[in-house]
């Protein structure tokens, strides 16, 4: 499904896909085709960024809630932990080369939720992330969640501020932040300081979550603010993985256990799409600068309405590591 909306009658400054789809459930491949046809498809419908869900590659661990995640030393979980760590994503190793390629080719910027495993991190642990990748195909920043919530804590590992950065796309300053990290004050001013007037905002799945912060955080930072959610239902999950029969079984009774919820709202709080419910597709939305420039005559969090004589954040982008080499070339 595609759904176009125009704000405005002059010709938008930006035009954003909102990607709302579902991942081919803990397969890493197929997820990253079906993100590609995607990327594809925005492309064709003339927008210069599109934008995916939290943890969409290779998808978000909802077995953990539903299956007993938290037993220690159980067979089963170590089973799914390991099918985890084996279908997620490494970077260093080109898994999203032919989603560049595609940006470069098509000349469109993409926001993604993925699950990392890192080199630099030893390469057994995993961290929610969020990278951005410019028009020109190349990655910009990858920021790893600065603090998983709840069982999350079971399977991702606590990122740090590297990629608490915002990147330059036809006039505006993208920032962007992974699910809770959203509710986290200081991180949102982190953004706003280094003049993010267009906020990201990527989740999981759920409504009841984006439908509040949304327009929140557009009021608060007088900026656009984007959230794209996923969605997971039975035919999501695919035969062969662990707990395939566990989590259909789980979707039998529950229902969808995401719904999706992605929507958009201006500057000034409004809505310039609600929240699009149970919905699979791609929804675009055209955002008109001077709208962020007009909001911001009254508030500026981080210029005219900021006291940093009285207050400042210290921002701290160093990428942890538990090594660093001395070599002696002698």
């Amino acid at each position: 499904m595609n759904t176009n909306t125009t704000q405005t009658t002059k010709q938008a400054d930006l035009r954003a896909g909102l990607a709302q789809i579902a991942p081919i459930w803990l397969e890493r491949d197929a997820t990253l085709k079906k993100i590609a046809d995607y990327v594809s498809m925005a492309a064709d419908d003339h927008c210069d960024l599109v934008i995916f869900g939290e943890a969409l590659a290779p998808g978000y661990p909802f077995w953990l809630q539903h299956t007993g995640g938290a037993k220690f030393n159980d067979a089963a979980q170590k089973e799914m932990h390991a099918h985890y760590l084996n279908q997620s994503v490494v970077i260093e190793r080109g898994d999203l080369a032919h989603i560049q390629n595609l940006c470069d080719q098509k000349n469109i910027a993409t926001t993604l939720g993925i699950v990392e495993r890192p080199s630099d991190r030893g390469g057994h642990s995993l961290y929610c992330s969020l990278v951005h990748i410019d028009q020109a195909g190349e990655i910009r920043s990858v920021h790893r969640k600065l603090q998983p919530t709840h069982e999350e804590r079971l399977v991702w590992a606590p990122g740090d501020g590297h990629g608490l950065q915002v990147h330059d796309l036809l006039g505006f300053r993208l920032g962007a932040l992974n699910c809770w990290e959203n509710w986290m004050p200081l991180t949102r001013a982190a953004l706003y300081a280094q003049g993010e007037n267009l906020h990201v905002a990527l989740w999981p799945g759920n409504p009841a979550n984006t439908s509040q912060i949304t327009p929140f955080v557009a009021l608060e930072g007088r900026s656009y603010v984007i959230s794209v959610a996923g969605l997971l239902r039975a035919q999501d999950i695919p035969d062969g993985i662990p707990m395939a029969d566990q989590m259909r079984t789980v979707l039998a009774e529950h229902g969808p256990l995401a719904t999706g919820g992605s929507c958009v709202a201006s500057p000034d709080g409004q809505w310039l799409l609600e929240p699009v419910i149970d919905q699979e597709g791609l929804f675009s939305i055209e955002l008109d600068l001077a709208r962020v420039w007009q909001e911001r005559q009254n508030f500026d969090p981080a210029g005219h309405y900021s006291r940093p004589d009285v207050a400042r954040l210290v921002l701290d982008r160093t990428r942890q590591s538990t090594l660093s080499f001395t070599d002696d070339d002698n």
